[in-house]
């Protein structure tokens, strides 16, 4: 006689939203917690659940095992953990997504939230962060989303700050926001052929970042600038203006005297250097000149 085979097993979905509000109920709730969180310059007291955070995030899972096996006895009363440079709201809400797979953000504290989940490796709250930042972005912020998104290599994030950035250069080179960029975050700007913006208006905004620059970090325009200014599409400038650049160059040396005479080269051999052919191409907003005859169509 055949044996019975086992009947087939499946999960069956709950209610999630119920399961979400009751864990809700837990975040920073001191019964039966087992763990704390010193956070931020105020040393406010958060209170968490270590299974819950050890199964959801494997840097907590670290954490947490570095502490037992540091422990001279299972039984030592736990310390908190000192995360200082964290604020108290942006580990809210990452509690908040671990418990319950979800997150409040706002524009104060969204690029701190996504700054913790990729340090966290929560990739699912980095992509809620990244849809939340590229839907909010404002005149002031899109620098600053930007230069995360440099920073930590998010390429998605990065790519939706330069199409804000394009339609809104003019007003974007005026921001304290993109003073304060790195060289690398200026340098992603000026690759993009679909920028807004005359090359002339672009050259100053470049000049007063560096300048800006050299203060804070104490070294030189030249040295500040030396990555960026390779970006600068020297050739789209009229022999006039070349000649002014020349002049206000001479006070600051922003660009290498190379650049400008390969520059000069151009305008009398009428010819496009085949090494870096993209230095010759016309922006989204360059006004015509003359001798753009000679150049590429500009970009649409």
């Amino acid at each position: 006689m055949a044996r019975p085979q086992p009947a087939a097993s499946a999960p069956v979905l709950g209610d999630s939203p119920a399961l979400a509000a009751a864990l809700r109920g837990l975040i920073n709730n001191v019964q039966f917690s087992d763990v704390s969180f010193v956070v931020g310059k105020e040393r406010r007291l958060i209170h968490a659940h270590r299974c819950i955070l050890a199964c959801r995030c494997k840097v907590f899972h670290i954490m947490f095992s570095h502490q037992l096996k540091t422990a001279q006895s299972p039984h030592q009363p736990q310390v908190p953990f000192v995360l200082a440079d964290m604020q108290p709201d942006v580990f809210l809400a990452v509690i908040e997504f671990v418990y319950t797979n979800t997150v409040t953000l706002n524009s104060l504290i969204a690029l701190e939230v996504l700054t913790s989940a990729v340090e966290y490796g929560l990739d699912d709250l980095r992509k809620i962060c990244v849809n939340f930042i590229s839907k909010t972005l404002t005149l002031n912020m899109a620098c600053e989303a930007l230069q995360a998104a440099v920073t930590y290599g998010q390429t998605d994030l990065k790519q939706r700050c330069l199409a804000f950035i394009e339609h809104h250069t003019p007003e974007i080179i005026k921001t304290q926001s993109f003073r304060e960029l790195s060289d690398l975050g200026v340098a992603s700007i000026l690759q993009s052929d679909r920028l807004n913006i005359d090359e002339v208006p672009l050259i100053q905004a470049v000049r007063e970042w560096a300048h800006v620059s050299s203060a804070v970090l104490d070294v030189s325009v030249s040295v500040v600038a030396q990555d960026v200014v390779r970006e600068l599409r020297l050739s789209l400038l009229s022999p006039d203006e070349l000649t002014t650049l020349e002049r206000e160059n001479a006070k600051d040396g922003l660009i290498p005297e190379i650049q400008i005479a390969q520059t000069w080269k151009f305008h009398a051999l009428k010819k496009v250097s085949d090494s870096q052919t993209h230095l010759f191409h016309r922006r989204k907003g360059t006004l015509a000149r003359d001798h753009h005859s000679y150049l590429d169509s500009p970009a649409k």
